[in-house]
């Protein structure tokens, strides 16, 4: 934001010491007026759609760590009607797990934008466990098919978070935001601004305007990797057990 008033600020300068004797500040087209309005307009709605996609995303991921949390939470508690021995495995496998994504793979989608295959080998192991199993009384029948359920909701709730990991502007838009923000800024010069306080600030404002929305953008652009990134939280609620 400070690079863009500082631009606005050096080119206007430079602008002022390389103008002609006879220019007249004042005398500016309507017709530029015009267009640098609905260039504005038209670049303000292209921001907010980008704001409400970047942010509908990690909003998105988030829900995604809330399911596979919850999902896992369920197959923890449901489990109970198993015998000593098969329970006792599938929660030390689900806490496995949860340690796994809390500790280390958190720190992999950050770093790299990709899950491990531990992870995937540990959400294997529960798999195997829940659907392994051969129910011997009527009641732990009614809870297997909930259990498997919930299993393919956490790999349901995995894989989208793995499709999150990475950005999610293409980069045709991101050149359509940065060539609009130069044509935008570009028409404020077009307009023969001076070196009044009053023109330097909006100007400068103006463009640092556009510089924290475009960065606004970009820091939500990778959920799980910049700035205020999706929380793993809801692991941390669900199994307090687990240090984070």
């Amino acid at each position: 934001m400070v690079a863009a008033c500082a631009v606005v600020v050096v080119i206007t300068f430079v602008r002022e010491r390389t103008a002609s004797e006879d220019e007249d500040p004042g005398d500016t087209p309507d017709v530029i007026e015009y267009m640098t309005m609905w260039i504005g307009v038209v670049y303000a709605i292209v921001l907010g759609l980008a704001i409400a996609g970047v942010w509908e995303a990690r909003s998105a991921a988030q829900d995604h760590v809330q399911a596979e949390a919850q999902a896992l939470h369920e197959i923890s508690e449901r489990v109970r009607v198993y015998p000593p021995a098969e329970r006792d495995r599938v929660r030390a496998d689900v806490e496995a797990y949860v340690s796994q994504v809390v500790n280390v793979e958190w720190k992999t989608m950050a770093d790299h934008e990709e899950l491990t295959q531990r992870g995937t080998d540990l959400l294997q192991r529960i798999r195997a466990d829940v659907t392994d199993y051969k129910p011997t009384t009527d009641f732990q029948a009614q809870a297997y098919q909930p259990l498997v359920d919930q299993v393919a909701a956490v790999d349901s709730a995995r894989n989208a978070r793995s499709d999150s990991t990475g950005a999610t502007m293409p980069s045709v838009v991101w050149f359509g935001l940065l060539a609009g923000a130069v044509i935008t800024i570009g028409m404020v010069f077009a307009l023969q601004i001076r070196r009044t306080t009053r023109e330097l600030i909006l100007a400068g404002l103006f463009s640092a305007l556009i510089a924290f929305l475009l960065f606004l953008i970009w820091d939500f652009d990778a959920p799980y990797s910049r700035g205020i990134t999706a929380s793993a939280q809801p692991f941390l609620n669900l199994f307090p057990d687990i240090k984070g």
